[in-house]
């Protein structure tokens, strides 16, 4: 009892003076019939002379996030969801029973309230409480200045008390929702089978990323949380399955930022006899169309500028924007001694052995990608960074891939997928090769994926989507944290 505060020790001593009343101050069932938001929606509007003749009852339940006591009264406020409605509590209607029990109560408590609909003296809609249901008691009271709660390290370590002070937060979560409801509802009427792959790979694969690594006793082998799906789905191609999607967790042991949390949620799709260019037109479907199911417009707002979703979307090559962008020479795609004066001139920060892809794609995402601010689809990346994607027929050195870029962010990455299992395997090798000169993101050897495609993977087309990327956009939203309800978060001090 020593550590506890003041405020905790009253409290409790509430709840052994609730029990003497016969109180349960940690109750089973309350039969809430009503929510708050829609009596608002339903009633909110009614004059009080109106409301007086049509004697509502109603019955819903709270958390107390405004209490005020005058004489034998008091007026709470009470937070269903994202709704606030205010209560009236009346000795003269509860009783003495009853208004003992709400002496008891403090800020944050949960009540069940039964009662009428009426307006106050000051015209607030408000329910007159006739019957009152304690349901849980609050010991720690909620931190100072709460209200409107900004500080960012509270508001994600303690999501809890931020989704009680900020009930607009819940309207996030809410469209996060709706976009990956919109998203499942989409791929299954276009003939996509959800599908569920492995969390734990004895090998990681699908992406360049230093993984997590945890260990089977029973089996005695270390597995992988996976970096993402995209391996395990073009199995399910080989297997026959021509249109296969996934919505779910991937894991990447790397550094946290505004866009990036080590734990995240990717779609993944993929088409049998289509290629990537097929992809492009599905992705500017899918998210006007999901544009409109939200906000009834393919305009929206992020970050103080317009986006406007609509179809048909810029497309421009990886090389031609690196060069009109920035005014370059078409000498720097070829020589590196002349993309690292490119790079330097930029005041683009490259490693002085790197080579020339590398210096070419530091470029890319320091000069070009902030600049992508309407919906813009980038074609044709090199293979050195592309090691499962198809050589692209008219240029070798280039594949059949594009990005999705929208308000300066990759949105998404699609390409046609890599099917001859002997270029596959010689790409691994280099994977391997970079492995092991240093590089913890170069991709493994697996001998079961080769197998795989070994034994015949038709054409085919596939797309990660980034989902809390896309949220982001959707919710007008800045960092990633605010779209996770428990972001990844370094140890409380």
């Amino acid at each position: 009892m020593d550590d506890l505060t003041d405020q905790q020790q009253q409290r409790i001593k509430k709840l052994d003076t609730l029990r003497e009343l016969g109180v349960q101050p940690y109750g089973t069932r309350f039969d809430a019939t009503d929510r708050a938001g829609q009596l608002i929606r339903l009633h909110g509007e009614k004059s009080k002379e109106v409301l007086e003749r049509e004697q509502l009852r109603c019955r819903f339940a709270g958390r107390i996030v405004a209490l005020r006591r005058f004489g034998k009264a008091a007026f709470a406020v009470l937070q269903d969801g994202a709704d606030r409605l205010q209560v009236y509590l009346k000795k003269d209607l509860l009783g003495e029973q009853g208004y003992r029990v709400c002496e008891m109560l403090d800020l944050g408590d949960w009540i069940g309230v039964s009662g009428q609909l009426f307006r106050t003296k000051t015209d607030e809609f408000t329910v007159e409480v006739r019957e009152l249901t304690f349901l849980s008691k609050a010991l720690r009271p909620l931190p100072e200045k709460w209200h409107g709660l900004t500080d960012v390290e509270t508001r994600y370590r303690q999501r809890y008390v931020d989704l009680i002070a900020n009930p607009s937060v819940h309207e996030i979560f809410a469209t996060r929702s709706r976009i990956i409801a919109g998203v499942r509802a989409f791929l299954i009427e276009k003939g996509f089978l959800e599908v569920e792959t492995p969390m734990m790979q004895p090998i990681p694969g699908g992406a360049t990323a230093r993984p997590f690594v945890t260990h089977h006793n029973a089996l005695g082998m270390d597995l992988y949380l996976r970096v993402a799906p995209e391996l395990y789905l073009k199995r399910l191609i080989v297997g026959g399955f021509p249109r296969v999607f996934e919505i779910n967790r991937n894991f990447r042991n790397e550094g946290i930022s505004t866009i990036h949390n080590p734990e995240f949620t990717m779609l993944e799709f993929y088409v049998a006899y289509a290629d990537y260019t097929d992809l492009i037109g599905l992705t500017e479907e899918l998210i006007a169309r999901l544009g409109k199911e939200i906000f009834g417009t393919t305009t929206i707002e992020y970050q103080g500028q317009q986006i406007h979703l609509a179809p048909p979307w810029r497309r421009w090559s990886y090389r031609q924007a690196i060069l009109e962008v920035n005014g370059l020479d078409s000498s720097v795609l070829s020589d590196r001694t002349a993309a690292m004066k490119a790079a330097a001139r930029l005041k683009v920060e490259v490693e002085k052995n790197a080579d020339l892809v590398t210096i070419l794609n530091e470029i890319f995402e320091e000069t070009v990608e902030p600049k992508l601010v309407q919906p813009t689809v980038i074609t044709d990346y090199p293979i050195e960074i592309s090691p499962l994607a198809r050589r692209k027929d008219s240029d070798p050195s280039l594949t059949d891939r594009f990005e999705l870029y929208i308000a300066g962010r990759e949105i998404a990455n699609a390409f046609s997928e890599l099917n001859d299992p002997l270029d596959q395997r010689k790409r691994f090798e280099a994977q391997v090769a970079q492995r092991e000169a240093g590089d913890e993101e170069a991709h493994y050897m697996d001998e079961d994926f080769l197998r795989a495609l070994e034994h015949g993977m038709p054409p085919t087309a596939g797309e990660g989507i980034g989902i809390d990327r896309l949220v982001m956009l959707f919710t007008n939203q800045a960092s990633i944290r605010d779209v996770i309800l428990f972001p990844q978060l370094r140890p409380e001090k």
